[in-house]
């Protein structure tokens, strides 16, 4: 890595520099050192051959979603990787949140209902995830799905265990809902 800046890089390749444009969320993940691998995606238009670059392969084949949406252009698609992380994309996608989706610089009312038609259906099954609905959606709810998962409980279980303390106690707190998780689980 030659030269690094928050959209993009600048790649040594045997002795050859190659710009890859890079999301704030990539940017955020490189490394210190010079070595780095990037997972790439060409664009080819008629006036410009242009490199995307992503530490995760997840985000790269995110942004290949994104683009395959009329109306969300590459440079588009990179201001939502850099405002939203891939998982708040994935989420807010697959719950049909327009509102975050529509969060995002330049992206309007309907091209964010349209990123969730075209999209929701491909996110749900790439991802392996259950449709949830916008008002199901809640931080602590997936933070302490997240430590259950580390701790080595299976998904599914933890999930329903989790769901129904949130429907008796919405508003617990994420330590709460680990520790009432563990006595049903």
């Amino acid at each position: 890595m030659v030269e690094k800046l928050p959209t993009e890089v600048v790649i040594d390749c045997n002795g050859v520099g190659y710009q890859v444009n890079i999301s704030l969320h990539t940017y955020s993940l490189l490394p210190q050192s010079e070595n780095v691998k990037l997972f790439t995606h060409l664009l080819i238009k008629e006036d410009a051959h242009t490199l995307f670059g992503f530490m995760e392969k997840s985000e790269k084949e995110l942004f290949k979603l994104l683009i395959s949406v009329s109306g969300v252009g590459a440079g588009t698609a990179r201001t939502m990787l850099s405002s939203l992380n891939p998982k708040q994309v994935i989420n807010a996608v697959g719950s049909g949140d327009v509102a975050t989706i529509q969060s995002v610089k330049g992206i309007g009312a309907k091209t964010a209902q349209r990123v969730i038609l075209d999209l929701k259906d491909k996110v749900l099954k790439l991802y392996d995830i259950e449709e949830v609905s916008v008002s199901d959606y809640n931080t602590n709810k997936d933070e302490a799905l997240s430590a259950l998962e580390v701790l080595g409980f299976n998904k599914k279980l933890a999930e329903k265990a989790i769901d129904k303390i949130v429907k008796e106690t919405p508003d617990a707190n994420v330590e709460t809902i680990i520790k009432q998780a563990l006595k049903n689980l």
